[in-house]
């Protein structure tokens, strides 16, 4: 029997983790399944939501591209999703700069089916991708924030930051993030997904731009909640600037914050991003799990998780009733 993997996130994080269960998929029997955050409103796919009224398509395009299968010709149609239009230098402004071609190619899916999901399945097959990719709602929502010192000249203001990006880049300091609308619809079938599955993974990636949303869908929240699925984090291997004043133990502290009684059975931490662990391991124990400790970094030494290290680390994780 399959062993059911539900992974949460989005952008760069959530295509480390795709790309890691991609590596282990034949090793454990996993049924893959991402539930991807649609709020970003910057960029190629701000400018397709704005324009063209879809779901914002970019990082639903990015796990397409982690998910491919490595065969050749998947593998160059993975590179033709991530391929991003450049200048063509011939003078007036390029429309088609800046946008990568799975956006263009997703935007034209979802109007041609009018069905996000429907529109995602047929791009999954387009790649062979080795899992399925699902929005964690099919309406379009808007990530704000409230932000102490957003502006520099006013360092103890608190004012609202609108829009993803925004709250990405901004140089202030979070104090909460939230969805308008409040109670967007979460996606059916990825409430179907955490219902039958065995291990839900939150993280790696922007905590308050890609994994926290999801725990704002108060749909999706208490499907996660309700499941009886063992539950994983894995932690970031750097701040980044939306959470400079975040800790790695005050990055599973939020998450308990942002869902209350949510509980967890493993913190997968890569020892040379913790320094300390004790502090990680308090903070793990808080929600019930233990702390992996486990070096998931690429080998020169950037902050970003080599996707063989970490599925290997990932294997007597999701092995273990194996």
């Amino acid at each position: 029997m399959s062993l059911k993997v539900v992974a949460f996130g989005g952008g760069h994080g959530l295509g480390a983790s795709l790309r890691a269960l991609r590596s282990v998929r034949p090793e454990l029997d996993l049924e893959i399944t991402a539930v991807v955050t649609v709020g970003d409103n910057g960029g190629s796919s701000g400018r397709l939501r704005a324009e063209r009224g879809i779901l914002p398509p970019g990082d639903l395009r990015q796990a397409l591209a982690a998910l491919a299968a490595e065969d050749e010709i998947s593998a160059r149609t993975a590179a033709l999703f991530q391929h991003r239009f450049v200048p063509a230098g011939i003078g007036d402004e390029d429309p088609l700069t800046g946008h990568a071609v799975g956006n263009l190619l997703l935007c034209g899916l979802m109007e041609l089916f009018d069905d996000p999901v429907a529109a995602l399945d047929h791009a999954a097959g387009m790649v062979r991708a080795q899992g399925r990719v699902l929005p964690m709602s099919t309406h379009k929502v808007q990530l704000e924030a409230d932000v102490r010192g957003a502006d520099p000249d006013r360092p103890d203001e608190v004012s609202t930051v609108h829009g993803q990006h925004a709250v990405a880049v901004t140089r202030g300091t979070v104090q909460q993030v939230r969805l308008t609308p409040k109670d967007p619809p979460a996606c059916p079938e990825a409430l179907a997904a955490v219902a039958e599955a065995d291990w839900l993974i939150f993280g790696p990636g922007s905590w308050y731009t890609s994994v926290i949303p999801h725990l704002l869908v108060p749909e999706l929240a208490e499907a996660v909640l309700s499941s009886r699925a063992r539950k994983a984090v894995l932690l970031n291997l750097a701040a980044e600037q939306e959470t400079l004043s975040l800790s790695a133990a005050d990055h599973l502290a939020a998450l308990g914050w942002y869902l209350p009684g949510l509980r967890a059975d493993v913190v997968l931490a890569d020892p040379a991003a913790v320094g300390d662990p004790e502090p990680v391991a308090g903070a793990a124990e808080s929600l019930g799990a233990r702390l992996v400790l486990a070096s998931v970094a690429v080998p020169d030494g950037s902050p970003r998780h080599d996707p063989v290290t970490l599925g290997v680390a990932l294997v007597p994780v999701l092995g273990v009733d194996r």
